[in-house]
């Protein structure tokens, strides 16, 4: 991937990430912050269990596999959410990302460490949908404020 194709993805996702926040904003002054949470976090789990049937053939026990096919899925490769396999063991497999283009977007817009929290959890819907889509578990920490890096998954065997 050239440089400036790196900089018009990471633009792009940039770019989501604002739609997010505004989609975040107009359903919250309508229907409340819990509310509005909910809704996109659902609608964007939908998105990532959609996603998920790609990787279901490596579905519910194939770890390695499904290593592999993520790894080499992740938007840009491994430079721009910059993923690191921490552990990887028979059941499970640890990977902690230490980059998030949609995250650096709200801190660049100037958002409160709490929003932006609030808008990571319904972010990483996404990874918690494309992992369970796939017939695996999955526990998804997202980023919170003083947290090093972004979203800790922890995928297990479905």
């Amino acid at each position: 991937m050239s440089d400036q194709d790196r900089r018009d993805l990471v633009a792009q996702m940039k770019n989501r990430a604002l739609v997010y926040m505004e989609m975040y904003d107009v359903l919250a002054e309508d229907l409340g912050e819990h509310r509005a949470e909910a809704l996109l976090t659902r609608a964007i789990y939908r998105r990532g269990r959609s996603m998920g049937k790609s990787f279901a053939k490596y579905g519910p026990a194939d770890l390695d596999g499904l290593r592999e096919a993520f790894l080499g899925s992740v938007p840009g490769g491994t430079e721009i959410f910059q993923p690191e396999v921490l552990k990887q063991e028979d059941a499970a497999l640890e990977i902690q990302l230490h980059g998030c283009p949609l995250k650096d977007a709200w801190r660049e817009a100037g958002l409160p460490e709490d929003k932006v929290a609030t808008l990571c959890r319904i972010a990483g819907a996404v990874d918690k949908g494309l992992f369970e889509g796939a017939g695996f578990k999955i526990e998804n920490r997202t980023w919170t404020p003083g947290a090093k890096g972004c979203c800790f998954l922890r995928i297990e065997r479905g």
